[in-house]
């Protein structure tokens, strides 16, 4: 295993160096189209692979259903591909240039990364947006998916390297981690850093723990999803019952669902029975203060301290009363996870404030929680979201996937 991934290590570092024009670049990806298009059925043949071995090892039924892939869900990998095509090229723009008084001409310019290793679970929609993504970027990728996608990864990889070949590129500008031992995350983590220069995590809080505490290589990626929404005296009730209801329930399962309600005091007799009936009667349970508890006539559960803390992904939302937008600010600023928070309110000097002094790498105005995504901020797709406090910050996307340099001319000039 140590060769094999040493090998690796140096096939893509010796790939990143390889500069690929942009035209090249977007006639890879539309071959890379064609592939999957043409090759629907062995991909799924592939997948069914990946599913038998689920229901076998008797996985959970959301595992399963991230897992699947039929011709709906290959129609949407080919319609992200197709979004990135369209997406300017990052590489090599002026970010900025300057003159000096020394007579120096400065110019900032984006240059790729390098080597990005992506340590993923369950989904193999992420290893064809990963390669995208990262080859549109400048960089080569290494791809260690979960082994309960081990198949479908594999095909969509084999297909990328196809398309590469097909135009002449480095295939070494994807690699997949087909072994299967236990050891290779850690040995990717701890031993690797002359050929990786970034990791990726995109999975459950325990993988992404593990990376975070492990990774002897820089990382980018969040450990949880605490999202807020606080709803504000100046609030109007009808659009908070809509965001409310899609913030927390269209999808509990994603980091951007909104875990924690914040309610400002004043409008609590008018606020809490519409909205919080509103998910309950949608199987949503409800964990509330003892100020919500007070004046929520449903079925509620009294929270402990420990409950601003949770990410819950499933139907529970805790509920807080608040007294104005300052201990707003401060809950979320001490309990968040600086993923995404927002505020419902028609004040738009509150609005500011809120925006400005939460923490949060995504802050969001009379807005779901939930469009916390690349593909929703038309990044093209994502490889995931950051809540570093260093950038990249919130979505990473293409134009997130660049680093840059600066260069540096003049005529002669040295230095007094």
């Amino acid at each position: 295993m140590k060769n094999y991934l040493f090998n690796l290590g140096r096939n893509a570092k010796k790939a990143s160096q390889y500069k690929v024009s942009s035209n090249k670049k977007n006639k890879v990806l539309k071959d890379y189209i064609h592939l999957i298009l043409n090759n629907q059925a062995q991909i799924i043949s592939e997948n069914q692979k990946d599913l038998k071995k689920a229901k076998i090892n008797k996985s959970k039924e959301n595992l399963i259903k991230r897992l699947m892939l039929d011709k709906k869900k290959i129609f949407q990998i080919t319609n992200t591909i197709k979004t990135i095509i369209r997406l300017k090229d990052p590489v090599n723009l002026t970010l900025k240039k300057w003159k000096r008084p020394s007579g120096l001409k400065i110019e900032k310019k984006t240059i790729p990364i390098g080597v990005i290793s992506v340590i993923y679970e369950s989904r193999p929609n992420v290893t064809s947006d990963v390669a995208a993504l990262c080859f549109k970027s400048g960089n080569s990728v290494i791809l260690k998916g979960g082994s309960e996608s081990y198949f479908s990864n594999k095909i969509l990889t084999n297909l990328f390297k196809k398309a590469l070949k097909k135009n002449k590129v480095n295939i070494n500008y994807v690699q997949f981690i087909e072994s299967k031992d236990r050891g290779a995350v850690n040995f990717l983590l701890t031993k690797m850093v002359d050929y990786i220069d970034v990791i990726i995590p995109r999975g459950g809080k325990g993988l992404v723990k593990k990376v975070k505490y492990l990774s002897k290589i820089p990382v980018i990626g969040h450990l949880e999803g605490i999202c807020h929404t606080y709803i504000d005296k100046r609030a109007d009730l009808s659009m908070s019952k809509k965001i409310i209801l899609n913030a927390k329930l269209r999808n509990t399962a994603i980091c951007g669902a909104t875990e924690t309600i914040l309610i400002h005091q004043k409008i609590l007799d008018k606020f809490c029975d519409p909205i919080l009936f509103n998910l309950e009667k949608k199987g949503c349970q409800i964990i509330g203060d003892k100020q919500i508890c007070k004046f929520y006539k449903g079925k509620i559960k009294i929270a402990k301290e420990s409950d601003w803390s949770k990410e819950y992904l499933s139907p529970i939302v805790s509920v807080k009363a608040v007294k104005d937008i300052n201990e707003a600010i401060m809950h979320i600023n001490k309990y968040g996870t600086m993923h995404t928070d927002a505020i419902i309110t028609k004040n738009i000097k509150s609005a500011k404030r809120f925006l400005k002094e939460v923490k949060s790498s995504i802050a969001m105005h009379n807005t779901s929680t939930q469009f916390a995504d690349g593909g929703e901020f038309g990044f093209g797709g994502e490889i995931g979201i950051s809540t570093n406090t260093l950038p990249p910050r919130g979505p990473v996307g293409l134009d997130q996937l660049v680093s840059y340099k600066y260069q540096v001319s003049s005529n002669g000039k040295i230095r007094k």
